[in-house]
């Protein structure tokens, strides 16, 4: 196997060993990126001079004697989390050349682990999208089928792990913003409990919803990442004191009369392709024959879920990206003859059309007259949906359903009907509206050969049990070691 295609606990065993050095590796990586990214189109910007200098620096400190599971390991990040000297763009024009002058809590703790820090990644423009379509630079394309969306809106983060552009990224997610496009591209995405990993430096979509995970090849790694990136932070209000657990050692324990939840609502979901389903109850034999039990449950508010969402996320948005305004940083519009029509030039000439339209609804539902019908409802149908997963829990350990409805579908093939690509993101909303963690990991593929991904959802805190079910089942598929065939090498 080449270098490029390593898992991060194989390139740690090596790196540990001496057997290859970080700087050979981070190579290999940018060599593939170099092949790769005029196909793949991944990547806003490549931090080659700064990687290499990052990977000698590991290579010292492994000679030392100092080999943490990240030390040298190349990773990349999603353009929404702030990196000191290094551009960060939100996928958005508006941004196109805002230079942070500060790290995001995450990539500090990435680098004090001694990860090496490739690039920035693609995205949904201010993450608002379920198809990388939506970004003001370029369209991601898909490794397994290059006429397809890799997913979002972190489809720049899951296309670059599938095609072996990074060893991993993180994403972020606010509606299933990691586990959808990790779904598509054959990877492993997990949404942290709100307040498990800091929101610091993370430039904000919708702050109640949002919340920073990895995309990985397996399990294992990313388990490895999110101990890295989890833990109390005081630049953080919404972080949470709570000690973070050796999820790697979780792994190792069996799932043997664990409980998986198995929402009545979700099979009889109006759009899910018939080869989603079967692939998914296929994954729930699979576990029943690792010793787990499956429990039948009901989360009768889940057919709100998007609704709420759509309500909600806009409502912070239009709060959150009112700074946007050509005055303290970012683009403004040359030719503004006074004041308010200078703003009103640049957010429509920095903004696209997507963050425009839920900007103007957020602004509509949050107006006069209109708060209580629309944001204060779609507050209390919210604390519905908490209550329904908290009584799943009672009997149930794990809640196990589709990641997304279909496969990747073709570029362009929704980009014009909103409400189609809205419903992209039916099965991951409600998570993020409880604030639960929630992972996807491989578990079939279509006729087509698209990877299709099962859904695992656990309880606030609760990453340990969706990352051991996920794991068990993970090894006993093997889809892991599957990788997309790609028609150039490097």
């Amino acid at each position: 196997m080449t270098l490029y295609d390593l898992s991060i606990e194989e390139a740690h065993r090596l790196l540990k060993n001496k057997e290859i050095t970080s700087r050979e590796l981070t190579q290999a990586v940018l060599d593939r990126i170099a092949a790769a990214e005029g196909r793949i189109d991944a990547f806003l910007t490549v931090t080659a001079e700064e990687a290499l200098a990052q990977a000698a620096a590991a290579d010292r400190s492994i000679a030392a004697g100092q080999c943490g599971p990240l030390n040298g390991i190349p990773v990349a990040l999603k353009d929404v989390i702030c990196t000191r000297g290094v551009r960060t763009t939100c996928g958005s024009k508006i941004l196109s050349s805002f230079i942070p002058p500060y790290d995001a809590t995450v990539v500090s703790r990435l680098k004090r682990a001694g990860a090496v820090i490739v690039g920035k990644l693609n995205m949904d423009e201010f993450a608002m999208g379920s198809s990388t379509e939506n970004s003001g630079f370029k369209i991601t394309r898909n490794p397994w089928d290059l006429t397809r969306i890799p997913g979002g809106s972190s489809g720049g983060s899951a296309a670059a792990v599938a095609a072996g552009m990074c060893l991993g990224a993180l994403g972020s997610d606010t509606g299933g913003s990691i586990r959808q496009p990790a779904s598509h591209c054959g990877v492993v995405g997990i949404k942290p409990t709100y307040g498990r990993v800091s929101r610091y430096g993370l430039v904000a979509y919708a702050s109640s919803l949002d919340q920073i995970g990895p995309l990985t090849r397996s399990v294992a790694d990313a388990a490895l990442v999110l101990k890295g990136i989890a833990g109390h932070d005081p630049a953080d209000s919404t972080s949470v004191p709570l000690a973070v657990p050796d999820y790697t050692a979780a792994l190792g324990v069996g799932i043997k009369g664990a409980r998986i939840g198995i929402p009545r609502e979700y099979a009889a979901s109006e759009g899910l392709d018939p080869e989603v389903l079967a692939a998914v109850e296929g994954a729930v034999r699979t576990l029943k024959s690792l010793g787990a039990e499956c429990v039948d449950i009901s989360l009768p508010h889940t057919k709100y879920a998007v609704a709420v969402y759509y309500v909600i996320a806009p409502c912070e948005a239009s709060s959150n990206l009112a700074r946007y305004d050509g005055v303290k940083y970012g683009f403004r519009a040359d030719d503004g003859a006074d004041l308010i029509h200078m703003y009103r030039r640049t957010r429509s000439q920095g903004f696209g059309a997507e963050v425009q339209r839920r900007i103007i609804i957020g602004t509509y539902c949050l107006s006069a007259g209109y708060y209580d019908a629309y944001y204060g409802k779609a507050s209390q149908v919210r604390t519905l949906i908490v209550e329904d997963f908290k009584k799943a829990f009672e009997v149930c350990d794990v809640i196990a359903c589709p990641t997304a409805p279909t496969p990747a579908f073709r570029i362009g093939e929704k980009i014009d009907d909103p409400l189609t690509m809205y419903l992209s993101d039916i099965f991951t909303i409600s998570a993020n509206l409880a604030g639960i963690p929630a992972l996807s990991v491989p578990c079939g593929f279509s006729a087509a050969g698209l990877p299709i991904g099962l859904q695992l959802l656990g309880t606030h805190f609760g990453e340990e049990s969706i990352l051991r079910v996920a794991h068990h089942f993970e090894q006993a598929k093997g889809l892991f070691k599957k990788r997309p065939v790609l028609s150039f090498t490097c």
